[in-house]
């Protein structure tokens, strides 16, 4: 998932876009009010901060909130300003969360997780919730758990399955492999990693056969792996 950073304070915006890569994340950055207008369409969560130069926080919220093509991506706020008027202010335009700095990037990259699970299940971005999904000669039936490469079926174990599926269905997401492990595995897996590489392996093998989606699996080199992001 992509995030936005709207900060004009530099060493802020290289704190979080640091850490926020670190945890699997796309990050685009912006240090003015206008050019967050222009970027947030891309994105799936905007940090924004009040004190901006052009056009400020409050007002970029407005904006992105009173839009129908960006209302459903989500605002965490960020701030200098303690008072309770700017945080109230901030809800009411729309914002779906407020930090006031200095923060602690434990909490701050906490409600961004928070945040993003909250949109993914009210259906804005995730695609998982669907019966079916098709991208090139791929079909992923969700219901049955059968996958079809050009209308044959593919062979997948219930693991290379389900991470096929949360790669697919996350489009340009970056997923650790200590994430992977813990989302499929469903345990927080504390051995080799290297099992991640074997089945993605063991996924491109099997799909082969369509070098769109075998190679649309790509490594994110000191991270893990996403699927690259379709052209629109």
């Amino acid at each position: 998932m992509q995030i936005l950073v709207v900060d004009d304070e530099a060493p802020i915006r290289e704190l979080l876009s640091f850490n926020l890569k670190k945890s699997g994340y796309e990050v685009e950055t912006a240090t003015d009010g206008r050019t967050a207008l222009q970027k947030a369409p891309e994105a799936d969560l905007v940090l924004l901060d009040i004190m901006l130069p052009e056009v400020d926080g409050l007002e970029v919220c407005r904006q992105l909130k009173a839009d129908p093509q960006t209302s459903g991506i989500p605002i965490i706020m960020l701030t200098a300003k303690a008072e309770e008027i700017d945080r109230v202010l901030g809800l009411e335009l729309g914002a779906d969360d407020y930090v006031v700095k200095p923060f602690s990037m434990r909490e701050l990259l906490a409600r961004v997780k928070a945040v993003l699970r909250r949109s993914t299940k009210d259906g804005q971005k995730d695609k998982s919730h669907e019966e079916a999904l098709t991208i090139g000669g791929l079909r992923l039936d969700f219901s049955s758990y059968q996958a079809w490469l050009h209308d044959k079926p593919i062979a997948l174990t219930p693991k290379e399955y389900e991470l096929l599926k949360l790669l697919v269905t996350n489009p340009g997401r970056a997923f650790s492999r200590d994430e992977l492990l813990e989302r499929i595995w469903g345990y927080e897996y504390y051995g080799d990693t290297r099992t991640v590489d074997v089945h993605i392996r063991h996924l491109r093998a099997k799909l082969k056969d369509d070098p769109t989606v075998s190679d649309a699996i790509e490594t994110v080199r000191g991270v893990g792996y996403r699927f690259a992001r379709r052209p629109a």
